[in-house]
């Protein structure tokens, strides 16, 4: 962690273990107008003149849409079609960035530099260099208006203000990620913090797991093609865009209609926390295994957890999905706040 960044949030009366984790002592776990360190996400710069050239062939949605104002969802595919990562590119005072959780972006930072060649681009750690934080509630447009010209309107979208990169993200309540400087972020931090408490990574994590996005942990790596986890129906594939590492098994799902299992939202009441790769049990299903796998997880404001998971489509329409067995804590399926492109059904 940047040690300036760091310097900041524990005037904050942020607690910061050390391996980096930050946590405030919050009255509230789930402030109505929230405020967030993001720094569990790392950061990684792709820099120089072909560097779009080069993303566009390496990643499942189409790098020509990133622009200024523009952000988008993306994933890395093993040559198989399973996702070793997904993230969140933007640009940022002309470089692109790739945003995801710490313990992919070592992966993608490692394996990404390997296709370069003789391409004129730069693959480089920026997590410690810029910051990011986030803004949830429905005070967060109003409170973003007094500082900045322009907030972005619809998900996805981006302002760029004086060294900050200003996203609006999905989901509800309104959501945005603020990225820039430790000094630029500071200061802006210092200014929403008037209206807005201090919340805690699981309460972000579980904005994402309710506006339907996946995030792939180390543990659910390589376990999924994008179209399991619906990045098809956030737009985070293109099925336009041309050659990519595993586009030729992300398009056989799509055109030859083989896909049998998708990623629901659903809730389950139990003491033991749900985690990344869990996985789900359904009597009948092989034997009463590989039903399916959790994505994510998180504490939800009526006890228990929420969840997103990945689960064969005739086990979701049975309604009859377990964690730690047949018999274990059954999970009460939701309703993701979009569709599905029923071309996707199993044929």
């Amino acid at each position: 962690m940047n040690s300036q960044w760091q310097s900041f949030l524990e005037s904050q009366s942020a607690q910061i273990s050390a391996e980096g984790e930050v946590r405030f002592v919050c009255d509230d776990p789930f402030p109505a107008c929230a405020l967030f360190d993001l720094s569990h996400l790392g950061l990684i710069r792709v820099a120089g003149e072909d560097a779009r050239t080069f993303l566009q062939g390496q990643f499942t949605n189409d790098i020509r849409d990133v622009t200024e104002s523009w952000s988008q969802l993306s994933a890395y595919c093993s040559p198989k079609g399973r996702m070793l990562a997904n993230f969140r590119i933007f640009l940022h005072q002309g470089d692109y960035f790739l945003q995801m959780p710490r313990d992919t972006y070592e992966t993608v930072l490692h394996r990404l530099p390997m296709f370069v060649l003789i391409s004129k681009v730069k693959v480089t750690d920026a997590s410690d260099e810029i910051v990011s934080i986030g803004l949830a509630g429905d005070c967060a447009e109003g409170l973003l208006q007094r500082q900045f010209s322009k907030v972005p309107d619809k998900p996805g979208e981006v302002a760029q203000h004086s060294g900050i990169t200003l996203i609006r993200l999905p989901g509800e309540p309104a959501r945005f990620q603020l990225s820039g400087t430790p000094e630029a972020v500071a200061a802006s931090w210092s200014e929403l913090a008037q209206a807005a408490q201090p919340g805690n990574r699981d309460y972000w994590s579980l904005l994402d797991i309710r506006a339907g996005i996946p995030t792939i942990y180390r543990e659910t790596s390589d376990a999924f093609v994008p179209q399991m986890t619906n990045m098809q129906q956030i737009d985070g594939v293109s099925f336009t865009k041309g050659c990519y590492t595993g586009q030729e098994v992300v398009a056989r799902m799509k055109y030859l209609g083989k896909l049998k299992r998708r990623m629901y939202l659903a809730s389950v009441d139990t003491d033991t926390r749900p985690v990344p790769g869990d996985e789900l049990f359904a009597p009948g299903s092989a034997s009463g295994q590989g039903a399916g796998k959790v994505v994510d997880a998180r504490p939800a404001p009526g006890g228990g957890f929420d969840l997103l998971a990945v689960t064969e489509i005739k086990n979701f329409e049975q309604d009859n999905l377990h964690l730690q067995g047949d018999t274990g804590p059954k999970l009460k399926l939701g309703t993701l706040p979009y569709g599905f492109d029923e071309t996707d059904a199993p044929g």
